[in-house]
């Protein structure tokens, strides 16, 4: 670790001697030009998209292209299509799990992935401009190390903050699935007791809970869509397991399966598992309620603690120092 400070040490000493006081920040301007220079051929170079090759090729053989617009998020932006080679994974397994995630957060556009690498580099270069400008005009005169970091870790801040967005609005959009689910089960269970089928009872509950619950209702409101397009039932169900990916409905998508595999009755099984549902809601409660002392433990020596020191021992303190004054 000291060979590396004694380095930049050089480094810097070097610089300053060469160029004066901004020789460091000359040099991280180089470098970023440098770096750009390099990937600005990757940009700029892009080959042919087997997939445009394939749409082609049905657009040749008569392919009808309304019906491919109908499906969620309509077409791909043309402007972000050309640098989609740049904008988005090249290996086919990374890019499902990067369409999966943004599907997961609730940006379902074909889009969605080229739009979040877009922010990704913009808040990348913008961060790296932001710290030359502060560098430039009220932080130069530091060592080799310190101008480094001041350019760089706001590149690292804008470039990760996407990523820090979209996993914030998936875990929120899941706690509101778990949140509204056990109410989502019991109006199911009595849209099915009053004579309804199970597609209708989902289309009815995902309207009722619109409001409350939209994540779920939309989840609801594409099972409904699906199942009414002729998909297969069980298809589609673990289709909104895998978009969802939480616990409780993949535990409800396998008990509907099973269900209309065995030949059992579904509202019976709603039934049984809708009071799960809601033992468990209150389990979660529960749970909640028993670890807020802990929490609040360290706050209350804090902030409490301290000022009732100061109320009691405080005025002895004072008479001690009056005397030992005189």
């Amino acid at each position: 670790m000291n060979q590396i400070q004694k380095l930049f040490d050089d480094v810097n000493d070097w610089l300053v001697g060469q160029f004066g006081e901004l020789g460091p920040l000359f040099a991280a301007g180089l470098l970023g030009v440098a770096l750009i220079l390099l990937v600005l051929p990757a940009v700029l170079k892009k080959g042919k998209d087997p997939f445009a090759r394939l749409n082609d090729a049905g657009n040749d053989a008569g392919g009808d292209a309304p019906a491919a617009r109908l499906r969620a998020g309509g077409g791909k932006d043309e402007r972000l299509e050309r640098f989609s080679q740049f904008l988005q994974p090249q290996d086919q397994e990374e890019l499902s799990n990067s369409q999966l995630t943004m599907i997961r957060a609730g940006y379902r556009s074909k889009s969605a992935v080229q739009m979040f690498h877009l922010a990704q580099l913009i808040g990348g270069i913008g961060g790296l401009i932001l710290g030359s400008l502060y560098l430039l005009i009220g932080g130069g005169g530091g060592s080799a190390q310190s101008s480094i970091l001041t350019v760089l870790l706001p590149g690292c801040i804008g470039y990760y903050a996407p990523k820090y967005w979209v996993q914030r609005r998936l875990q929120t959009r899941q706690d509101q699935i778990v949140s509204g689910f056990p109410d989502a089960l019991d109006l199911m269970l009595v849209c099915v007791e009053a004579g309804q089928s199970l597609d209708q009872a989902i289309n009815r509950v995902a309207k009722e809970i619109e409001s409350s619950y939209p994540a779920l209702a939309e989840e609801f409101l594409m099972v409904a869509y699906e199942m009414k397009a002729g998909k297969d039932k069980t298809r589609v169900l673990r289709d909104m397991s895998e978009r969802v990916d939480i616990q409780d409905i993949n535990s409800f998508v396998t008990t509907l399966i099973q269900s209309a595999t065995f030949g059992t009755s579904v509202a019976e099984a709603l039934r049984v598992y809708a009071s799960e549902m809601r033992d468990k809601r209150v389990m979660r409660a529960e749970e909640k309620a028993n670890k807020l002392p802990t929490k609040l433990t360290l706050a209350t020596m804090m902030f409490c603690v301290p000022p009732l020191l100061i109320i009691l021992i405080g005025p002895s303190v004072y008479g001690i120092a009056q005397m030992l004054g005189n």
